[in-house]
């Protein structure tokens, strides 16, 4: 083919490098784009007719493909967005597209993408939208037991809607209490039943107000904690100690503590729960039903606490309460301060509570915190891998979609997501500097032997002449 064949291949060197170029030039003008995976070019020869041998051959033509760099990974940078999200290692977050928007309500497309540009954020509808416009897509929670409601994807949105509120349904009571109640004004050291309950004074049962002040010198605080009832409204337990005689001779003395929870200023001031004993190395041995007024209901003593049917306090009523010192938690050892150590009273309800913000942990599930101090884990986000991801189609956005030779994508894979952080494009703009050296030479290379071959031309026309 001679001076022909050397054009045509110039001219197809010139087309190569025009490709090379273009991917160079979207490789710089994408190198801030969070999520993008740059285009490197590749430059295949085509061999030229003419024998069957090497020896018989001349050098071909060449052309330019593109090659995918998705499993190469870009830089991850921190961020103070509590919605921003990182990928570390393999995998894609699943996500759509808008569709339309129907009486108010974004609906979607029936197309999933695959993006690693997290930086996703709240819309006004609740939505986790990036920065190109996508959707992010997961498995929704349940939120009382954080299992995934259903097997596929769907498009993530934060409702606003209040967590609504839990009733107390126990407390859980920790505390040494004092062999002797040293603290209480009455005892002067010298006989420990002047530190007890005076039950002559202030009767058996609950405390009337009348009675306060003598019940007060004749009993140690217990702690207090604040409790719910079924719609959110606080209680505010008071919890106080009253250490008496005990009439059983079967029992050691001084060893019977009655148990007291305040009416919140309701008449009887102080309702009796019930009365514990001790053995005489400390420990609990047996617990009884206190004499209660109808403001605390009925009481069922058990042998770890007490189950309080109806408990009011103030004008706030709850009920169906337990009141438990399970697992050796209650105690009676010999303290010198003569007061309750130890104490320690959990609950498990809540008032109703409005979101407050959103988190992503490192197990990529999205928890919600609310204004009740109560954390609930809304969604689930996959990660999606392909058998071969560098065949996955590139789209607008840093996206992918699936073709039929990446395969389908596996949503039960992929690396880790770290939260508030972004991965930056895999684009260095230095690398693409020196390809763009390389490119530009090789372009002048090629555009050369045009020139070259043009003029042989004319020396071979101008010998006919």
């Amino acid at each position: 083919m001679g001076i022909y064949g050397a054009i045509n291949a110039a001219v197809s060197g010139l087309a190569a490098q025009a490709t090379a170029l273009e991917n160079i030039s979207g490789n710089v003008a994408n190198s801030q784009t969070t999520g993008y995976k740059r285009l490197d070019t590749t430059f295949s020869d085509l061999v030229s007719g003419g024998g069957s041998i090497q020896a018989d051959q001349v050098s071909g033509t060449t052309y330019a493909t593109s090659r995918a760099t998705n499993t190469m990974q870009g830089d991850i940078s921190s961020s103070d967005v509590d919605t921003y999200m990182a990928v570390n290692g393999e995998g894609y977050f699943v996500v759509t597209s808008a569709n339309d928007v129907v009486d108010g309500q974004t609906t979607f497309a029936d197309t999933n993408y695959y993006t690693r540009a997290g930086d996703f954020e709240l819309n006004e509808d609740g939505y986790m939208v990036n920065a190109s416009g996508y959707f992010l897509m997961g498995f929704q929670l349940d939120p009382d037991t954080g299992n995934a409601v259903g097997d596929s994807v769907g498009v993530i949105q934060i409702d606003d809607q209040p967590l609504a509120a839990q009733a107390s349904t126990g407390i859980e009571y920790q505390a040494n209490l004092p062999l002797t109640p040293t603290s209480v004004p009455s005892y002067d050291g010298s006989d420990p039943d002047t530190a007890l309950l005076d039950t002559g004074a202030v009767g058996t049962g609950d405390i009337t107000a009348a009675n306060e002040a003598t019940f007060f010198d004749g009993s140690i605080s217990g702690g207090t904690v604040t409790i719910y009832n079924q719609n959110g409204s606080p209680l505010d337990v008071e919890v106080r100690w009253a250490k008496t005689l005990n009439a059983d001779p079967g029992v050691p003395q001084n060893d019977t503590w009655n148990l007291y929870i305040g009416s919140g200023g309701n008449a009887p001031a102080w309702l009796q729960v019930g009365s514990v004993q001790f053995d005489g190395s400390g420990e609990l041995i047996e617990t009884a039903a206190g004499v209660t007024s109808g403001s605390i209901g009925t009481v069922n003593g058990t042998f770890d606490g007490f189950d309080i049917a109806s408990l009011t306090i103030g004008e706030v009523t709850t009920t169906g309460l337990e009141f438990t010192f399970a697992n050796g938690d209650l105690t009676q050892y010999s303290d010198v301060n003569g007061v309750a150590t130890s104490v320690d009273l959990e609950q498990d309800g809540f008032p109703a509570g409005e979101i407050i913000g959103i988190s992503i942990d490192e197990s990529g599930r999205i928890n919600a915190t609310y204004s009740n101090s109560q954390v609930r884990a809304l969604y689930d986000i996959p990660l999606a891998t392909f058998d071969a991801e560098q065949a996955l189609e590139r789209v607008d956005g840093a996206a992918f979609a699936a073709t039929p030779t990446s395969g389908e994508p596996d949503l039960t894979g992929g690396g880790s997501i770290i939260a508030n952080a972004l991965e930056l494009s895999n684009a260095d703009i230095a690398s693409e500097f020196s390809k763009l050296i390389i490119t530009q030479q090789a372009y002048s290379a090629n555009s050369r032997i045009v020139t070259s071959s043009d003029e042989m031309l004319d020396d071979a026309l101008n010998m006919v002449r």
